[in-house]
């Protein structure tokens, strides 16, 4: 595995962040207000006092958490088709991939420990298509398109039955799932709450290409396991079908991604290669963390059926 001291076990990176549960629930229910359409109002002006307060507070949290990774991508390459080939090694050897969450998830969990996992997700998804269209603002030209035609697949091509934020959102409706931030672990809130930090901040948007494309690499896997651990437990191709679609699709997404968006900017400028890997590792580690807290939780009263499960 591609990785040092995990970061669960350094809560949210130091003394400075004494308490993560309470960091990020502060910054998920900021994120939410600052990013909903909203009418002006007479209080705009200690909404920028509290956004000064939450961008500082929002940037001590990546800066730690980049001095984290950072001994982690010494070795990722700045030619670009070496960084290439170190970049989609990841799928294989980066943190959190082949969990044996997920492998429980599709051949042994229940329909009630499959629906609370999809809570967590959900509560804490922070909107691919939306991340992406915040990430490709002046970026090249070569890469922005790119970006453009996987947005074009999120939002459906032009169909509002294809989105796949809606789709996400019917799934979790059909199962009856109510996600919110406040019983969400935090752990799935620090995730959303990454992504959301690179795609807002353009001093991050190359950590930001990083930690999308990493996400269409290394998500085809995962995703056929929970459909296919909700086709056993009996939920309907349509309520499945966000699992089934982006268990194919981001395949051709991933590709598409590293020949289109990192060959041609790491190409362009090798110092980006340096940022686009810290976005991939601060991903795949959010990821890893979410899925070691999810199992200490869903293992907690069914040990016997995790051992059947390794």
């Amino acid at each position: 595995m591609i990785g040092g001291e995990r970061l669960s076990r350094l809560g949210a990176f130091g003394p400075q962040f004494p308490d993560a549960e309470a960091v990020h629930r502060g910054l998920a229910h900021w994120n939410h207000r600052r990013l909903s359409p909203s009418a002006p109002s007479q209080g705009w002006r200690k909404q920028l006092d509290e956004e000064r307060d939450m961008k500082r507070l929002e940037g001590d949290f990546i800066e730690a958490f980049r001095a984290h990774v950072a001994p982690l991508v010494e070795a990722a390459p700045i030619d670009a088709q070496a960084f290439v080939a170190w970049f989609e090694a990841l799928k294989a050897n980066g943190p959190g991939q082949w969990d044996p969450l997920f492998d429980w998830l599709q051949g042994v969990a229940t329909l009630e420990d499959i629906k609370w996992f999809l809570t967590q997700e959900a509560a804490g998804e922070a909107g691919f298509e939306d991340l992406v269209a915040l990430t490709q603002v002046k970026i090249p030209d070569r890469a922005k398109l790119e970006l453009a035609r996987n947005y074009w697949d999120e939002m459906g091509r032009g169909s509002a039955k294809g989105m796949h934020g809606p789709m996400l959102s019917r799934t979790t409706a059909s199962l009856g799932l109510t996600p919110t931030i406040d019983t969400t672990l935090w752990q799935s809130l620090c995730l959303a709450n990454t992504m959301t930090a690179f795609a807002t901040t353009r001093r991050y948007a190359w950590h930001s290409i990083g930690a999308l494309g990493v996400v269409e690499l290394t998500a085809p896997t995962r995703v056929s396991c929970v459909d296919a651990g909700l086709t056993r437990v009996g939920v309907a191709p349509e309520a499945r079908k966000y699992f089934a679609l982006h268990a194919h699709l981001d395949v051709e997404h991933s590709k598409a991604w590293n020949s289109e968006a990192l060959i041609p900017l790491v190409s362009e400028d090798p110092s980006r290669a340096r940022f686009i890997a810290e976005g991939a590792m601060m991903r795949l580690i959010c990821g890893e963390q979410c899925f070691e807290t999810y199992r200490a939780h869903l293992w907690t009263h069914t040990a016997p059926l995790v051992h059947a499960a390794e």
